[in-house]
């Protein structure tokens, strides 16, 4: 267990936040830099989140919240899980946290200069390896528990894809059954699963993506969307055929599905953000639940995936969905039993009409949309414990750390 920091640590730790809000996202982009210097170190990492300046913003803004909450880090309490899933997935080890706090110390003695005296570079490295145990604890418990669970494994298994599906003109499901035979972990539903890539003329890439399918012991299921210019995605789409092998990590994440008898259920997603939700309904529908409602924006019909299945859901009252097209004025025949279609993108305006104060909602999409979302939830008097999401990438918007 790490031990309390001291009076006077946490002291200077909150004298830093002004210097945080100035000076804390070149101080991460220099901690990047000399991370990233070291191959070992760099094949860890979504590269793509570095080229967009996305990871450096993330971590200041994580790195701020840290120093503001040093008196009270239990409301740190859910990034820390999240950074612990996350760090389980890439499966980070105990030996790498050294390179981090070397990285991390060095910027800010090079961004703060002279500013970084003797006693604000103690407490810094007094609050990093603070920090830094709890989450090797959380981590080493989690790696426990994947090496116990049925079918569990800890680092990096061969799966190969057993099928492809097209679910609409941008995203194509891939279907992964591991190359030895055995079980794979139950999932719960809303994790995800990390990848090890080597995508040739690029190297090796990280990447996260939500499993879409029903929790089962056989096999798991990733519904990628194309993206402009994606390096994995553009790969995936292209170049993995059935057959093809994967350097996959067990499920991990803590956007899960909670008690769905508890309170009604409200799945708010854009784009590619009902992956999650497609594996939650899945499990639902397995336990013949009723009284969910289903709201996802796309651009158009022809990149509206899984909208047979959802349409089945409807039409079965597993659910009642409202889908808009961004880009398209939909026609009077897509509608259907239990499924409402509009033009235009769902507006802050339009949500505030239809919440439901007594529902537990789930968001995951783009981070302007999640934004607007739960902005728009709590004014609508929606407590904050029934509000979760989940963000792709590093969630570089200060209202989704947290």
């Amino acid at each position: 267990m790490a031990s309390p920091l001291d009076d006077k640590t946490r002291s200077i730790i909150k004298a830093c936040v002004p210097a945080l809000e100035a000076h804390g996202l070149a101080i991460t982009t220099e901690m990047y830099r000399r991370l990233l210097a070291n191959p070992d170190i760099r094949d860890l990492f979504n590269i793509s989140h570095q080229k967009d300046g996305e990871q450096p913003r993330a971590l200041a803004l994580a790195v701020l919240a840290y120093a503001r909450n040093i008196d009270n880090l239990g409301a740190m309490a859910g990034a820390v899980e999240r950074i612990a899933e996350k760090h389980v997935g890439l499966n980070i080890l105990p030996e790498h946290y050294p390179y981090v706090a070397d990285a991390l110390l060095g910027a800010i003695a090079h961004v703060l200069g002279d500013a970084a005296t003797p006693e604000i570079m103690e407490a810094w490295g007094k609050a990093y390896w603070f920090l830094a145990e709890i989450l090797i604890g959380r981590e080493e418990q989690i790696y426990v528990a994947h090496a116990a669970a049925p079918g569990g494994w800890v680092g990096w298994r061969p799966f190969r894809v057993s099928r492809r599906v097209a679910e609409s003109e941008t995203v194509t499901s891939f279907e992964l059954t591991p190359e030895d035979g055995r079980p794979v972990m139950r999932h719960v539903p809303g994790q995800y699963l990390s990848f090890r890539l080597d995508v040739p003329g690029y190297g090796s890439e990280r990447r996260n993506y939500s499993i879409s399918s029903a929790p089962g012991s056989q096999s798991y299921r990733i519904s990628v969307r194309r993206i402009d210019n994606g390096v994995v995605s553009d790969w995936l789409h292209d170049s993995v055929h059935e057959g093809t092998v994967l350097q996959v990590s067990a499920p991990a994440g803590d956007f899960t599905l909670g008690n769905p008898v508890a309170a009604p259920i409200v799945f708010l997603s854009a784009g590619s953000g009902l992956t999650p939700f497609i594996s939650m309904l899945g499990a639902l529908d397995a336990g013949a639940t009723r009284g969910v409602r289903y709201i996802h924006t796309t651009r158009t019909p022809a990149t509206e995936a899984f909208g047979p299945y959802i349409r089945d859901l409807a039409a079965r009252g597993m659910l009642r969905a409202d889908l808009f097209y961004s880009r398209a004025t939909p026609q009077a025949a897509q509608d259907a039993t239990g499924v409402t279609t509009h033009a235009g993108r769902m507006t802050p305006t339009w949500l505030a009409r239809e919440i439901d104060r007594t529902a537990t909602y789930y968001i995951c999409g783009p981070d302007g949309f999640m934004r607007d979302a739960i902005a728009t939830l709590k004014a609508g008097g929606v407590p904050e414990n029934q509000i979760r999401f989940e963000f792709f990438g590093s969630a570089a918007d200060a209202t989704l750390v947290g």
